[in-house]
Formats: structure tokens, sequence, C-alpha cells
């Protein structure tokens, strides 16, 4: 009677195994989809907090909260200061998402400092795609009014020592993809076109005010397809 016990246990453990080997060779796992952490930078007298309704979107368009990181710095300080400080935050964003690149998003001033980052210090090598909304990329003379008191600001005046050696030779550098979305209308960037960056992917998006061109729906779409 044991015996056929045996027998029996063993019969039934056969099925089972072989079902669950069936199971395991058919079945296809669910796979979560995955991005680049997107790291954005804020301008001038500004914050993280300038990103509240593109970090949202992102939320509602599949992103997670550890995929996004929208990061404070001094805006007083000198670009280079804080392209320096944005290096070690992108290392720090790898490390902690396991991803191998991030995508930059940057309004105003903040182009500053992430394309130095980008020429400068090996930045491309840890960046996919670079987003400049609203960009001082060639610089403004309306920084006037703040150069004399902020570093930051006198290397965003037109012609400054600073601006004239980010933008000799490629504007673009590595293999990073460049996108610049700018306003017809923008009263902080004189003219408007100083956005357009050499070698990047320029979109004029019709008249949207400078400090809307960082939470404005129909701008982020357009981002948020260009860095997909």
């Amino acid at each position: 009677m044991q015996r056929r016990m045996r027998r029996v246990t063993a019969a039934v453990s056969a099925v089972v195994s072989s079902m669950l080997l069936s199971l395991s060779l058919t079945a296809t796992p669910a796979q979560a989809a995955t991005h680049n952490p997107v790291v954005f930078v804020h301008g001038l007298s500004s914050s993280s907090s300038s990103w509240n309704d593109w970090v949202a979107d992102f939320k509602a368009d599949g992103y997670t909260a550890s995929e996004l990181d929208a990061w404070s710095y001094s805006w007083s300080q000198s670009n280079v200061t804080t392209a320096q400080q944005l290096a070690t935050e992108v290392k720090r964003v790898l490390a902690a998402t396991g991803a191998t690149k991030v995508d930059l998003v940057v309004h105003s001033m903040g182009a500053l400092s992430a394309r130095y980052y980008l020429k400068n210090l090996g930045g491309t090598a840890y960046v996919d795609d670079f987003v400049s909304t609203a960009g001082v990329n060639h610089g403004t003379t309306v920084a006037s009014w703040c150069s004399w008191l902020y570093t930051s600001c006198s290397e965003m005046y037109t012609g400054s020592s600073f601006l004239t050696a980010l933008n000799s030779g490629d504007e673009t550098p590595g293999s990073v993809s460049y996108a610049s979305y700018w306003s017809n209308c923008d009263d902080a960037l004189t003219p408007d076109t100083t956005a357009i960056l050499s070698g990047a992917t320029n979109v004029e998006v019709g008249c949207v005010p400078h400090n809307e061109m960082n939470n404005d729906h129909g701008v982020y779409t357009q981002v948020r397809d260009f860095i997909a």
C-alpha cells in the first residue's frame, strides 16, 4: 500500500512539474516601460518648483518619480560652478536609477551651465538628449539690469567672455541630440533668435512668454516627443 502511494505521489509530482515548466516557457512576464531619467535645470531667479507642471505631465505620461529630477542650485553663482554641480547631480541620478544616460531639459539661463557641462566637463558621455526652452544661448542685453550684481547674470550678457568661449567651435558637441524651443515674443531674450543653436533642432513655438515656456503644455508635448 505504501509503495502504491509513493508511486501515485511521484506521478502527481511529475504532472505538476510538467505543467509548471510549460507555463514558464509560454508565459511572457510584463515589462514596465523605462525612460532615460530627466534632469531639469532652472534659470535665473528661479528654483526646481518652476518645473512642477512638467513633472506632473511626465508622470501622467508614464514616467516614475525616480526618473524625474528637478533640482535647485544657487542661481547667482557662476554658471561654471553650477555646471560642476550638475555633473555631480547627473552621476547621482545615474547611480540611483541604474540608467546609463539622462536627458537634460533646461530653461533660460539653465542652458548655459548645462551646455558648459556638455562641452567642458565630459557631459556628452552621460547625456542622450539636450532640450533648451527659452535658452539664453547667445546672450541677452536684458541681463544689463543684473550683470553688476550677479556673476551668472554678467555671464549671460551679450558678448560676455563666458558666452564667447561657450559658443566657439561646435555649439552642439558629441553624439547628444540637441533641440531648442524658442518664442517669437520673448521679452527676456533680445533678440528672440538668441535661443537658436547651430546643429540643433530649432523650433519656434509661437508667442509664449519667457516664464511660461517651461510650463506650457503645448511646448511640453513637443519636448516629450523629442526625448522619447
